[in-house]
């Protein structure tokens, strides 16, 4: 039976949860990821040696079906998550602000609580948060995915608060702008708009926050990183970017 800490990933399919599975396994974590489409996990476990298994982490029963296989748990990377559209508030559409909400507020919720009594057991855990700038920075047509985030943020501040005395640690990174399918999802599969997004700038990688997360993984276990802001240099904001012509 393995010794190692084990680490649980969800969104881990593709972009950075993918990258973070890889990272950790690197790390020598043994890692479990978790995402809906099944066949790319499996892909991803394969290329970490990690172990796949389905979850929809807006679902109660899948999240319990889940946690249900994870025997173990030191540390849960939440990175399921997303933004959908760039509409104004005034001509919001609503059921894109619930699935936002849905996946990276109480998606986030539904995950951490279901294993909070493992990661406690452990005796080590920790709890890391991939937010985003717009969990600190609002701008125009980022209302939905703005208070998502913000309200993300402080579930994890929350939690910070209320685990102080466990051995627990709790860590929010909020990353700038990352090349992933992120901005592809957002404008439906528009490949001409989510390329525009990085035009004239050098954005991060999945593979940037990757590492970023193993190292704040691999900490001494009294050292806890509260919160990190990552972004290109070539940004200063969440709408503060600098283009080459």
């Amino acid at each position: 039976m393995s010794t190692k800490p084990v680490a649980v990933v969800t969104g881990a399919s593709s972009g950075i949860g993918a990258a973070a599975a890889k990272a950790l396994a690197k790390a020598g974590f043994d890692v479990v990821l978790g995402a809906r489409r099944a066949d790319r996990l499996a892909e991803v476990a394969a290329e970490c040696g990690g172990r796949a298994i389905a979850l929809d982490v807006t679902d109660e029963a899948s999240v319990a079906a889940f946690v249900e296989q994870v025997e173990r748990c030191d540390l849960l990377i939440n990175n399921a998550g997303g933004a959908l559209g760039l509409d104004s508030i005034a001509t919001a559409d609503l059921d894109l602000w619930q699935k936002m909400y849905d996946v990276n507020v109480l998606g986030t919720i539904r995950v951490t609580k279901a294993l909070l009594p493992k990661l406690i057991d452990s005796g080590d855990g920790q709890v890391v948060v991939i937010g985003s700038i717009a969990a600190r920075q609002s701008y125009p047509g980022g209302g939905g995915y703005n208070a998502a985030k913000h309200a993300e943020a402080a579930v994890t501040r929350v939690l910070r608060l209320e685990l102080i005395g466990q051995p627990v640690r709790v860590c929010e990174i909020d990353p700038g702008m990352v090349e992933t399918e992120f901005s592809l999802v957002r404008f439906e599969g528009d490949q001409d708009r989510a390329d525009a997004v990085y035009a004239g700038m050098t954005p991060l990688t999945a593979d940037d926050i990757a590492e970023t997360i193993a190292w704040v993984a691999t900490r001494p276990s009294h050292v806890n990183v509260d919160q990190i802001t990552i972004m290109p240099r070539d940004q200063t904001g969440a709408q503060q970017v600098h283009r080459r012509s």
